[in-house]
């Protein structure tokens, strides 16, 4: 329902916003909002009819495919795969998309049948920010430095991790990182056999913390310690051997990804 309403919610704005531009040079002076609300309503309940026989069993074909897609990764022990698609996604702002409209449903399908799914855990795990962070604290320009503690206070316990993404955009190779750190994790959880029983929204460790089953704290903890070091191994040798350029700039990056946020 997640990926439908993202769907529907952008096309319905763009369709009234059409109507009112054709209906408003023609209304007549006093018959605005008798016409406004009448064209509101009648495009909506349209909408809402479409949405429910059109995007309604659209969004469910797209789903059922991404689900074979995550279960054919899984038999195949693939799944660590799936980070180079995730990681980068995120960074454009489309975490939530892929964990609400995707990730989840799967997840919650497969903690229905077995009590946990590692579905939770792809998209939501802090590891890989928080290692891109200590790489940049440790090896980043000295003028971002000061900034990077708050950041991973932010990240890792307040569970933002749309925080982390301007430090990435500031040196686009750091998707590496992130990629690396993503992948370790979820192969991690897979040999581990760790699981979630929900999401854990905001991502941080307190909320993974609230949701492992008794029994995973060991295999969610070392995936999280895991991503971390590899996404920071990483990360502190693209920042050592990368030429230290124009990426100092983490208000013009900041700006940039409210932008891209907001679309």
């Amino acid at each position: 329902m997640f990926l439908g309403a993202m769907i529907m919610g952008p096309l319905a704005a763009w369709v009234l916003k059409k109507i009112d531009d054709v209906l408003d040079p023609v209304t007549p002076a006093g018959f605005e909002m008798l016409i406004g609300n009448f064209s509101l309503g009648i495009s909506g309940m349209l909408l809402a009819i479409g949405g429910y026989y059109g995007i309604g069993p659209a969004v469910t074909v797209i789903s059922d495919t991404l689900g074979a897609g995550v279960k054919f990764l899984v038999d195949s022990s693939l799944l660590p795969l799936v980070s180079i698609l995730v990681e980068p996604a995120k960074v454009l702002f489309l975490n939530n998309a892929i964990n609400f409209g995707v990730l989840a449903p799967l997840g919650v399908a497969e903690a229905a049948e077995t009590g946990k799914s590692i579905a939770f855990m792809i998209e939501t795990n802090p590891g890989p920010g928080l290692g891109i962070l200590l790489a940049f604290w440790l090896a980043g320009p000295k003028v971002l430095r000061g900034s990077v503690p708050g950041a991973i206070v932010i990240h890792f316990l307040g569970g933002i991790h749309e925080i982390y993404f301007p430090y990435v955009l500031l040196k686009p190779k750091m998707i590496l990182a992130a990629i690396a750190g993503g992948a370790t994790g979820v192969a991690t959880f897979m040999v581990t056999g760790a699981g979630l029983v929900a999401t854990p929204s905001p991502g941080s460790i307190f909320a993974w913390l609230a949701v492992t089953p008794p029994g995973n704290h060991v295999g969610v903890l070392l995936g999280i310690v895991l991503s971390a070091s590899a996404s920071f191994a990483v990360g502190w040798l693209l920042l050592k051997t990368g030429a230290q350029d124009d990426y100092a700039d983490l208000a013009g990056a900041k700006a940039a990804s409210k932008k891209m946020k907001k679309g």
